[in-house]
């Protein structure tokens, strides 16, 4: 069957800059993350890496994560042989510090990536960093993170222009909080604790930098129905930009789910409807964030700061490295984008690192190459062929999910063929504006068991084709189980 569309060109609003980013944390022996990528003979990011992070392009790049809870910047400056290594209490082993602000702002500047800085947020009131087993209080304060925030954004900060930085980095996007709702009670923060302490935080951090963006913790407590976002807002709305949240923890709903280790490869036909009903969880939780902040009466967007399929074994279910991954996270992120009016921020993967398959790109050994797993490919995909402004369209024509965008003269289309075993044809037409030249970026694998791994790291490379354009409408058969992208030149 062939379906139609006639697209509204009409901007309906802006697409964040922020949507398509990745974040970064050091995860110990867990899986070597940071300093994996760190070349300790040449104290610089090893070039491969460098390489590969282009490639994927974010637009943002977020120092944060867990670590922040007990994270103290300024361990991470001056002289490499001065600097004080760190316990890493959740993920396990001894930080070095020779990746500290400098390092981090430099990765963002040779791929071109924008800053956005976690904070040390008093521990999130986590009493096992304010006391540790070593005896330490890692917490940090106000006056510390103000402190941050002049050291990287005061033009003159004598000390960061010592430490050979003349030039301030000028970062606009601040979080305060993270993960703070999840941990029990008594582990943590409470609501009003949060939402004090960030009216604290928020405050002494703009008395430095008034022009800076704040992201607060808005999510809810796991098992329950109280969203954090409501009392942040109601306590400290006139210094919030973001609110944050993390888009993880979609588990099966079956009882004897396939998606469990490689259980999945008995029945992929299973998998794929298992990954639907996770899709329809993030739909929900979408939902129930954008009605919270409807009812606090509050426009501000929503920051993902982090997200990913969890599946078991915990990070690390091989699942993710085949196909029906992207075809997964490229339904994600074209809800994301439908939904760009609200998603301002977000990303659909840990960063980078050896072991956890729930990363963006995989950095393996010595002597393996960094690629890129499904997930990057998609963001890598939708971040490179993207306009300025979104476009409504239908979420869905037959079994195709769709969003689109726009600039001055360019439409983009994203399609996800979410049948495994049939094509969709489309016509493709733009309301009073006829297409004169269209292309079509297509990742459609012969084999539903497609999979990366070091070995085959370019398996879903995009192909480009011509698509075919009469009388300024556009036809295209988008395989099964395939992601696109059709580039529409408008007259």
């Amino acid at each position: 069957m062939s379906h139609h569309i006639k697209i509204d060109p009409t901007p309906v609003f802006d697409i964040s800059p922020y949507l398509y980013m990745q974040f970064m944390e050091p995860l110990g022996t867990t899986d070597s993350s940071v300093e994996a990528a760190w070349d300790f003979m040449t104290n610089q990011w090893r070039p491969q890496f460098i390489e590969t992070v282009r490639d994927l392009a974010p637009s943002s790049i977020r120092w944060g994560g867990i670590l922040t809870s007990y994270w103290k910047w300024r361990e991470g400056i001056g002289p490499r042989d001065q600097r004080k290594p760190m316990h890493n209490y959740l993920w396990g082993g001894l930080e070095s510090n020779q990746v500290g602000i400098h390092e981090i702002l430099d990765l963002c500047q040779q791929v071109g990536a924008e800053p956005l800085m976690a904070i040390n947020f008093a521990a999130d009131g986590r009493p096992a960093y304010i006391n540790t087993l070593t005896g330490e209080n890692r917490a940090g304060t106000p006056e510390e993170a103000a402190d941050l925030v002049s050291y990287c954004n005061d033009p003159d900060h004598p000390e960061r222009r010592a430490n050979g930085q003349a030039a301030p980095w000028n970062i606009r996007l601040w979080q305060i909080g993270n993960e703070t709702s999840y941990p029990q009670a008594g582990s943590r923060f409470t609501s009003t604790e949060n939402a004090k302490n960030y009216l604290k935080f928020a405050t002494a951090m703009r008395e430095r930098d008034a022009s800076i963006k704040l992201i607060g913790w808005g999510d809810e407590e796991r098992g329950s129905d109280n969203w954090w976002a409501s009392e942040l807002l109601a306590t400290a709305g006139d210094k919030i930009d973001y609110i944050a949240a993390h888009m993880m923890h979609q588990r099966p709903q079956r009882e004897n789910t396939v998606l469990v280790s490689q259980d999945y490869a008995r029945d992929y036909n299973c998998t794929w409807e298992e990954l639907h009903e996770l899709f329809g969880l993030v739909v929900t939780k979408l939902a129930n964030l954008r009605q919270r902040v409807a009812d606090a009466g509050s426009d501000v967007g929503l920051a993902l700061t982090e997200g990913h399929l969890s599946l078991k074994p915990h990070n690390t279910n091989p699942l993710l490295n085949t196909w029906l991954s992207g075809l997964y996270h490229a339904r994600v992120m074209s809800l994301y984008e439908r939904n760009g009016d609200f998603v301002k921020v977000a990303t659909l993967a840990d960063f980078f690192g050896t072991r956890w398959t729930v990363n963006a790109v995989m950095l393996g050994g010595p002597h393996q190459n960094a690629y890129l797993m499904p997930v990057g490919v998609i963001m890598r995909l939708y971040k490179k062929y993207s306009g300025t402004q979104g476009v409504a369209v239908p979420a869905n024509i037959g079994a195709l999910e769709l969003s689109a965008s726009r600039d001055a003269n360019r439409m983009y289309l994203h399609a996800v063929n979410t049948d495994l075993h049939y094509s969709q044809d489309l016509v493709v037409q733009i309301a009073g504006i006829p297409v004169k030249h269209a292309t079509v970026l297509e990742i459609a694998p012969d084999d539903i068991f497609a999979y990366v791994d070091h070995e085959r790291s370019d398996v879903f490379t995009p192909i480009e084709r011509a698509a075919t354009v009469n009388d300024g409408r556009v036809s295209w058969s988008f395989p099964a189980a395939s992601v696109s992208v059709v580039v529409l030149d408008l007259d």
